[in-house]
């Protein structure tokens, strides 16, 4: 059970709650869910952030919601409201009391440590986890079932590892990283150099001998991948989140704040900005550079460098297959003039 008081202290760690002196008469009630407004009960925790859900905050029987000034009319009298300027960044703040806890840490049996492996306090291993020699995990860590942390790792304070996710040998993570379900971190770059031959053309692997360095509060989806350097490093920046299915390749660098949507691949050593927003399934070509504070919506294909900061994209919208064919033909043709 979350009390009222727990709740204001949460949201007040980002916004001052605007009421909280009306707030004595509600002291008592605690939530223990969250719901939608509509299906919300007097144990639930509810918010409105969207014009388009007016309706539902009227009616509800939420015993607690969030709200922003402009709705804070549509409250009903009974019911507790938490007055703040942004109601879905409040709701965020919160939403971390209402998570699934696992049991206190421990170390499960069948992990497997090596003796120069140093752990902090309150670090908990996971079953058949494996972690190498000389990594170091900071206090608080969580390390889940199956994961694998290869020699000379290094991970930070209150870092999330889930499930069967494999960090390389000696990459770096910062303070409090989330890295989901399956992923994979500091694996061998796509390197190697062509050599024909008589029987045709073969490759030579080229060691990628670079690190992978994540910075502090990042998060990484399942089952993305970020390839180790070439020579170099590649770099995430501190407050970058990163969705699933990711592709990272060798030697990217990735500025502060970047959010990344699932399905998108990043060829090797392009640089990307700080506050960037890339759109689901966007295709970026190496060696190029993107500024500060671009957004590329979803499945634009990037060849070229971005100079400055704005919105772009290219791929286009679905519409019927004999209207989509005679549109490529007239760009096609448009391109030929």
């Amino acid at each position: 059970m979350v009390g009222v008081s727990c709740l204001i202290r949460a949201i007040e760690e980002k916004q001052p709650v605007l009421n909280k002196a009306a707030l004595a008469s509600f002291e008592g009630i605690q939530v223990s869910r969250v719901a939608d407004l509509s299906d919300a009960d007097g144990s639930a925790l509810a918010f409105l952030s969207a014009q388009k859900y007016a309706d539902d905050l009227a009616h509800t029987a939420a015993g607690v919601v969030i709200v922003s000034e402009s709705f804070a009319s549509l409250v009903p009298p009974d019911v507790c409201a938490l007055i703040v300027k942004d109601a879905y960044l409040a709701y965020a703040c919160v939403s971390v009391l209402f998570e699934y806890e696992a049991a206190s840490p421990s170390i499960h049996p069948s992990a497997i440590i090596a003796p120069s492996a140093i752990l902090g306090e309150g670090v908990s291993v996971g079953a058949y986890a494996v972690i190498g020699e000389r990594v170091k995990i900071g206090k608080h860590g969580h390390i889940g079932q199956g994961v694998s942390i290869e020699d000379g790792a290094v991970l930070g304070e209150g870092c999330h590892i889930a499930s069967h996710v494999t960090i390389a040998h000696h990459s770096l993570l910062g303070d409090r990283v989330r890295i989901h379900a399956g992923a994979s971190i500091g694996s061998e770059g796509f390197g190697f150099a062509p050599h024909p031959t008589k029987e045709g053309l073969k490759w030579q692997r080229i060691a990628q001998l670079g690190r992978v360095i994540i910075g502090d509060d990042v998060r990484i989806g399942s089952h993305t991948c970020i390839d180790r350097g070439a020579v170099g490093d590649t770099v995430i920046g501190n407050h970058v989140i990163i969705d699933n299915l990711v592709q990272i390749a060798h030697n990217v660098r990735i500025g502060d704040g970047t959010a990344i949507a699932a399905k998108v691949g990043i060829a090797g050593s392009t640089h990307i900005g700080k506050g960037c927003i890339i759109g689901g399934a966007v295709g970026i070509a190496g060696h190029l550079h993107i500024a500060d504070g671009v957004t590329l919506t979803g499945m634009t294909m990037v060849t070229g460098h971005i100079k400055e900061s704005g919105s772009y994209s290219s791929g286009t919208t679905a519409m019927p297959s004999t209207k989509w064919r005679r549109a490529a033909v007239r760009f096609r043709q448009s391109g030929e003039k």
